[in-house]
């Protein structure tokens, strides 16, 4: 898919395949999700433009770089948290602007409980952080609610750990052009909207709390 960027590297998939395991701890899950988050951020950030200043080491003058854009984090409540750390780690003065959306689970649509963008956006690039995009409603809400607030599209990089080709494809339908990096794709979607074999309930295993 244009626009779609699936990481390709043996510890991305190994991770993948602890936290699709239903005996992973939620210790070892939030870790998993951690760690494969890290990766999609250092991959997604790779074009970042740079800017160059004059500085002085004890030794010499040498010529350093920062980077340019204004970067914000709006992770999706509350499965989005999982990936927040990661991304704190490589962007740790990046503003977090939480987004509340959740899926109605007889319509499956999405449903906005929270935001805290703020009136006029004090950033350049925004990274959308979703670990899972199943139908792909979520996103397409959150990514509605970010294009509104003021960010194009060109300017926004959606980063999750494990999508279903549907999804995929409804999120680009409704934003093309979106940069998009997904750790894994499953083809298979059920009729209740869940990715198969996929992860479960991703909020649920990060915060311990699924049900008996």
């Amino acid at each position: 898919m244009v626009g779609v960027h699936k990481i390709s590297h043996p510890i991305v998939n190994a991770e993948l395949s602890k936290l699709r395991l239903s005996s992973t701890t939620s210790k070892e899950f939030r870790e998993g999700i951690n760690h494969i988050a890290l990766i999609l951020g250092l991959e997604a950030s790779k074009d970042l433009e740079e800017v160059t200043f004059d500085g002085q080491t004890p030794i010499a003058a040498f010529k350093g770089t920062n980077i340019k854009p204004r970067v914000g984090l709006t992770p999706i409540l509350r499965a989005g948290l999982g990936m927040t750390d990661a991304l704190l780690t490589l962007f740790p003065s990046a503003p977090v602007y939480h987004l509340g959306i959740f899926r109605e689970k007889v319509t499956l649509q999405p449903v906005e409980y929270y935001s805290k963008l703020p009136a006029q956006p004090p950033v350049d690039i925004v990274y959308l952080l979703d670990p899972l995009i199943a139908t792909g409603g979520t996103a397409v809400a959150a990514l509605t609610m970010i294009v509104d607030w003021g960010i194009p599209v060109d300017k926004i990089k959606l980063l999750c750990v494990l999508a279903s080709q549907e999804g995929l494809k409804n999120v680009q339908s409704g934003f093309p052009g979106l940069e998009i990096w997904v750790a894994g794709i499953d083809e298979t979607l059920t009729k209740e909207g869940l990715i198969s074999p996929g992860l479960g309930d991703t909020g649920d295993r990060l915060f311990n709390t699924l049900r008996p």
